[in-house]
């Protein structure tokens, strides 16, 4: 097929959207949209190199597979290897094994089935992973072994034409298909192939069936094309449901487009897209990992610009020096093609990848770098045993763990006697919130009163059942059979004090309501825990402190590194304080000069486990250094 100019254009619309996105979403909301693009270029051309060989009764299964292998696998490999050479000398035990799965996976074309079975795309999480992005060419490979395999199989029972319909009905039942998962297993649509298969197959669409369009209207088709996709940067956004029936936006988009087939366009054909589409497989290879360690490493914005800059450098690069490599796809037999170098390439790059999980990161912390004192602690607080003792100090016997699916069922609608079971002769204190409530319950331990606990994971304290609608299905309902039955609690037991606390959106809750409230059924004092300091994104704690150039003997960190949304919160807190309940602020406890401690004691502990939750130990330290002499007050 003669070269096209306008999709190596296409191509160039494409991964300039996705990097814009990926290094700042706010730039191009729905640049995410790129990759769908991407599936419909890849589709167009790969009908068209199959049905061309199956017509002209030449095509050969081996050889397409290898084609595939030598045009993909090096650059991935090569940037697999530098990510494994970079994690050695600068990543921990854990994100290093976590690398080598990620590798491993990558190079097996089976990262989409990974990352589909740990979190969303736009989950924070997923800015600690280093080759997120090969989701999209594993759901591709996994297209190229089925596709042409089918096709195969289908030219033995029927002819060309019925083979083409056939390829038009598929897409057509693949989009229903599409729209009906997304809102059912939205995750599973994003990643997995069978809901992604019909962008590449409406293009091949595009090749089987060709529009005979007449010169006039070959540029309004491209500008309509062209207004799809641009439209679908703009106004679609991580929140929309993708990919679901708002991704034929910029599928009919690029489908406009090849059909306008218009290699002329000074859109598609002029030297900077040509340039950029012919290095954009490489540019979107490389530009992932910058976006990640500018996240990883907590980098300042500039770095946003040095990792555009950086992007295109390192395509040029690999376009130039391995993308180009002629490596044989033609054997002469079978055997013949267990020479394919790329696929030897790929088996070495998972090799060392085994090594590095079967070796628990390869023994990193014996290596030089890692034997600083702060990397030490890093397996203790990120160690499931560590986190399953911290939820046995998190439940009580009145308490609700979670919000799941099944917290609905195990939230009691009837009260527990022990719950009511208390020491007469002691004051009683109500813990009442969120997971952060539980969390900083665990300093609450003292044996001068009476201790409940009511505290579901995502809820905050209500009495009108207005607060958490923003949740969805039965973590709402979760919610309100927990505050309903704190309730019941407090009017039953007329507890002296309720202490508040929940994560964030201090300023939406009505505290002098809830007080009211609570004094009426006999509660003589309600305090106010303000927000705990909370880091930015997914990040966590006791990672973070090992990523950063942070002095071992330092107990502090800026302020900047912390989520501002809890600042903010905090400082509107303050300023609606009400005199009817005691507000106590974490903020001016923990925090000073706009730094804030994250460690309490001189043996690196860290205040938090995760992204905002106390450790044990720092719940002990705020409540021992600063709310007990309240909570223990007569």
């Amino acid at each position: 097929m003669q070269f096209r100019t306008d999709i190596n254009g296409l191509r160039a619309i494409a991964v300039i959207a996705v990097v814009l996105f990926h290094f700042n979403a706010a730039w191009l909301p729905g640049g995410f949209a790129g990759v769908d693009v991407f599936f419909v270029i890849s589709g167009f051309l790969m009908t068209g190199i199959i049905f061309r060989g199956i017509e002209k009764n030449n095509f050969s299964l081996l050889k397409f597979y290898v084609a595939r292998a030598n045009r993909i696998i090096p650059a991935l490999a090569a940037l697999c290897l530098v990510l494994l050479v970079f994690g050695w000398f600068y990543l921990n035990s854990i994100d290093y094994k976590a690398l080598g799965n990620h590798v491993a996976s990558s190079l097996a074309f089976v990262s989409n089935i990974i990352y589909w079975q740990d979190s969303g795309y736009f989950a924070a999480s997923s800015h600690e992973k280093w080759l997120l992005h090969t989701w999209s060419l594993s759901a591709e490979w996994q297209f190229y072994i089925i596709y042409p395999l089918v096709l195969v199989v289908m030219r033995k029972f029927m002819s060309i034409g019925a083979m083409k319909a056939t390829v038009l009905v598929g897409t057509i039942l693949g989009f229903i298909f599409c729209i009906f998962v997304t809102y059912k297993l939205p995750n599973s649509a994003y990643y997995l192939l069978p809901a992604r298969a019909w962008e590449m197959m409406i293009g091949g669409v595009a090749y089987l069936y060709p529009w005979t369009v007449p010169e006039q209207k070959k540029k309004p088709l491209e500008w309509l094309g062209l207004l799809l996709i641009v439209a679908s940067y703009f106004f679609i956004s991580k929140d929309s449901p993708w990919p679901g029936y708002l991704a034929l936006f910029p599928v009919l988009g690029a489908f406009f487009i090849l059909q306008a087939q218009r290699n002329d366009s000074v859109i598609t054909n002029n030297v900077i897209f040509q340039k950029l589409g012919a290095w954009s497989y490489s540019i979107y290879l490389w530009h992932w990992p910058l976006v990640v360690a500018i996240y990883y490493y907590s980098l300042d914005d500039v770095f946003i610009y040095l990792g555009l800059v950086l992007s295109v450098l390192l395509g040029f690069l690999s376009n130039k020096y391995i993308e180009k490599i002629k490596f044989r796809n033609d054997f002469s037999s079978v055997i013949s093609y267990l020479k394919c170098k790329p696929m030897y390439m790929a088996l070495c790059v998972i090799l060392l990848s085994s090594i590095i999980i079967n070796t628990d990161g390869a023994n990193i912390e014996q290596r030089s770098m890692t034997s600083d004192p702060k990397f030490l602690y890093l397996k203790k607080y990120l160690s499931k045993d560590y986190k399953d003792n911290l939820h046995i100090t998190f439940r009580r016997e009145c308490n609700f763990l979670d919000s799941s699916k099944e917290a609905v069922n195990k939230v009691r609608s009837v009260l527990a006697s022990s719950c009511l079971a208390v020491d007469k002769n002691k004051r009683t204190v109500l813990i009442w919130g969120d997971s952060h409530a539980q969390a900083i319950a665990q300093g609450f331990q003292s044996v001068n009163y009476n201790l409940m606990q009511v505290a579901t994971s995502s809820c905050k304290p209500d009495i009108n059942q207005q607060l958490n609608l923003d949740l969805k299905g039965s973590k709402s309902l979760a919610c309100d059979k927990s505050n309903a039955y704190a309730v019941e609690l407090i009017k039953k037991s007329s507890p002296d004090m309720v202490v508040l606390a929940q994560r964030n959106k201090h300023e939406l809750t009505d505290f002098n309501a809830i007080t009211q409230t609570l004094k009426a059924y006999g509660v003589k004092q309600v305090v106010v825990i303000g927000p705990v300091i909370q880091l930015n994104g997914a990040k966590i704690l006791p990672k973070l402190i090992t990523r950063i150039a942070f002095d071992v003997n330092n107990k502090y960190m800026a302020l900047s590194l912390f989520n501002q949304d809890i600042v903010l919160s905090e400082m509107a807190m303050k300023a609606m304080v009400d005199n009817n309940y005691l507000y106590l602020s974490l903020f001016d406890f923990l925090c000073e000069n706009k730094q804030c401690l994250v460690k309490v004691d001189n043996d690196n502990t860290p205040l938090l486990f995760d992204y905002g939750h106390l450790t044990y130990e720092g719940a002990n330290y705020i409540y021992k250094s600063y709310l007990s002499g309240v909570i223990e007050s007569p």
